[in-house]
C-alpha cells in the first residue's frame, strides 16, 4: 500500500511538472508572439494522457493528432453545413466527431470537447490550423521527447500492446 501511494506520488509529480512545462510552452508562444495561437481547452486533458499514462492506447501520437483534428472538423462542419441552433449543434457535433474517432480508430477522449469550442466559440476553419494542428504537433513532439528521452517510457508504445 504505502509503495503504491509513492508511486503514484512520483507519477502525479512528474505527470504535473512535465505539464506545466508543455502548456508553458504553448502558452508562450501564444502569448508572446505574433505566430499564432496554441492553445486549446481540451490540451489540458491531453496532457493527463500523455504523462500520466503514456501507454494507453488514447495517449499515442496518431490518436492525439487525428483526433483533435478529426472532432475540430466534424464540429466544423456541422457548424457551417447544417442549420440548426446551437442546442441541437452541439450534441450533433459531439456524436459526429465521436462516431468518426471510433469509425477511423484514432480515439482521444480529451477531443471530443473540441466540437464544443468550435460551436459555442463560432469558430472558423482558421481554428484548425492554430491551435489545433499546430498545438498537438508541438505536444507530440514534447511528449516524445519528454518520455523518451527523460523519463525514458517506452512512448509512443506499439498500439497492438496497448491498452
Amino acid at each position: 500500500m504505502r509503495d503504491n501511494l509513492k508511486s503514484r506520488f512520483y507519477k502525479a509529480t512528474y505527470a504535473s511538472f512535465f505539464a506545466i512545462i508543455t502548456i508553458g510552452f504553448l502558452s508562450i508562444l501564444s502569448i508572446k508572439t505574433d505566430i499564432g495561437w496554441f492553445l486549446a481547452g481540451s490540451f489540458g486533458a491531453t496532457m493527463v494522457l500523455i504523462y500520466g499514462y503514456p501507454e494507453s492506447i488514447f495517449a499515442q501520437p496518431l490518436n492525439i493528432f487525428f483526433g483533435h483534428i478529426i472532432t475540430t472538423l466534424a464540429g466544423l462542419i456541422v457548424l457551417y453545413f447544417i442549420p440548426l441552433p446551437e442546442l441541437f449543434l452541439i450534441p450533433l457535433a459531439v456524436g459526429f466527431g465521436i462516431f468518426l474517432m471510433i469509425l477511423l480508430d484514432v480515439v482521444h477522449p480529451p477531443a471530443g470537447g473540441n466540437d464544443i469550442v468550435v460551436i459555442l466559440g463560432d469558430m472558423s476553419f482558421d481554428f484548425l490550423l492554430f491551435p489545433i494542428i499546430t498545438g498537438a504537433v508541438l505536444i507530440i513532439v514534447l511528449a516524445i521527447v519528454i518520455n523518451r528521452f527523460i523519463l525514458k517510457i517506452e512512448y509512443p508504445t506499439d498500439k497492438n500492446k496497448s491498452t
